[in-house]
């Protein structure tokens, strides 16, 4: 038992699921992003298709996507390494419909309607989720790596709008973070 606080009651673990996102630059410039996401039962359970022993997987499910530089998705590969059921995995394959999708504005609700509900995997359509977003990082951490924003700014020129505008509250266009990377006076038309 744990407690939740100092002064909160006992706690006893019962579920983890640990969601990792790592992407890589490959030698051809496309970045590889592979996520995984495992359901652990602490104490073991006996599920309707087999017994689970303590640690042991309820779900283990990996992806690796490629995208390029203007967020399309290359390739897609899915696996489902454990799952409680020995039918998990005959969904991997509807996933390919998403190679050729871009990753952006009305990116989950596009995801949802080509591989959601009965047609896929409640875990692998929702780990697409923070794989897409693990690549928008992978482009932002190359471009620090590159000094590109510091580099636009040097300029006097108009800059363009930062693909982070409007994309949360602190990133709204008349908030002071984006007018601190996209001054109102470098705004083009």
């Amino acid at each position: 038992m744990q407690p939740h606080s100092p002064s909160g009651p006992a706690r006893r673990l019962l579920h983890t699921r640990e969601i990792v996102c790592n992407a890589y630059l490959r030698d051809d410039g496309l970045v590889d992003v592979e996520s995984t996401m495992r359901d652990i039962s602490p104490n073991g359970s006996d599920l309707f298709f087999k017994p689970l022993g303590p640690g042991e997987d309820l779900h283990r499910m990996r992806i690796i996507m490629t995208v390029d530089s203007d967020m399309v998705i290359r390739t897609l590969q899915v696996q489902t390494q454990a799952a409680p059921t020995p039918y998990c995995a005959e969904g991997n394959a509807i996933y390919d419909v998403l190679v050729g999708l871009k990753i952006g504005p009305g990116f989950t609700k596009r995801v949802r309607s080509l591989v959601g509900a009965h047609r896929g995997c409640t875990h692998l359509t929702e780990l697409i989720g923070p794989a897409a977003t693990t690549a928008i990082q992978s482009y932002f951490a190359l471009g620090r790596e590159r000094g590109n924003l510091r580099r636009l700014h040097a300029g006097a020129g108009p800059l363009p709008k930062p693909g982070l505008a409007d994309t949360c509250q602190a990133y709204r266009s008349d908030g002071e973070a984006l007018k601190a990377i996209w001054p109102l006076h470098r705004r083009g038309a």
